[in-house]
């Protein structure tokens, strides 16, 4: 972590909502998912937020070294957003505690606040986070 990677780090980012980022294709398997209105998927907008998020640290990080993974999200969704809107996140870095980083959120879209909320971060090594990972999927196959 660079000596950068303070609280105030702000970053704005902005993306075209697609079809396919509606609901129904969060998981096309699931018939219940097809049903549902054709609007921004929560899943989705997690995702969006966490992708503004990186790109708000990945300056302050010795990237690709460093990385971080989210750990919390805890954000409303209080407006749909139909294809063919724009999404804007603004991103604010409002807690470093060691490794743990806390985001303020909000996620407007051309008409209405999208989303409000907190999302935090842990700051990893790439490596040896890649390496606990092979360690576990070894230990499923050979439960398998």
């Amino acid at each position: 972590m660079k000596k950068t990677l303070k609280p105030g780090i702000e970053h704005t980012f902005s993306f075209g909502i697609t079809a396919s980022k509606i609901v129904p294709a969060l998981y096309p398997e699931s018939d219940e998912f097809q049903a549902m209105p054709n609007v921004f998927a929560t899943g989705y907008l997690v995702g969006f937020i966490e992708w503004t998020c990186i790109q708000a640290l990945k300056p302050h990080l010795d990237w690709p070294q460093e990385q971080t993974v989210g750990t919390h999200v805890d954000v409303s969704h209080m407006a749909a957003t139909p294809p063919g809107l724009e999404v804007t996140a603004n991103v604010r870095l409002v807690e470093v505690d060691g490794r743990r980083l806390l985001f303020e959120v909000e996620v407007y879209d051309d008409v209405d606040l999208v989303s409000r909320g907190k999302h935090e971060r842990f700051v990893i090594n790439k490596e040896k986070f890649d390496a606990k990972m092979k360690k576990k999927s070894k230990i499923k196959n050979t439960q398998s």
